[in-house]
């Protein structure tokens, strides 16, 4: 059973780093795994640059 989940989890999040890239380009992707490396390794200055790379891009084409 927990290997059923680890599967599933990979799909997700696989699913989704793939809408990001796709809607968003390389840099929200890049922006995403700063996020996500950043909140992993507990280091917030790492989270932060992704956060702003992240808002950067979605709000880029709203400016």
């Amino acid at each position: 059973m927990p290997a059923v989940l680890a599967i599933l989890s990979a799909v997700l999040q696989s699913g989704f780093e793939q809408t990001v890239q796709w809607k968003y380009g390389a840099a929200g992707l890049i922006g995403l795994l700063l996020f996500t490396i950043g909140i992993k390794a507990r280091n917030s200055a790492v989270a932060s640059v992704g956060a702003v790379l992240l808002t950067c891009v979605v709000a880029g084409p709203a400016l």
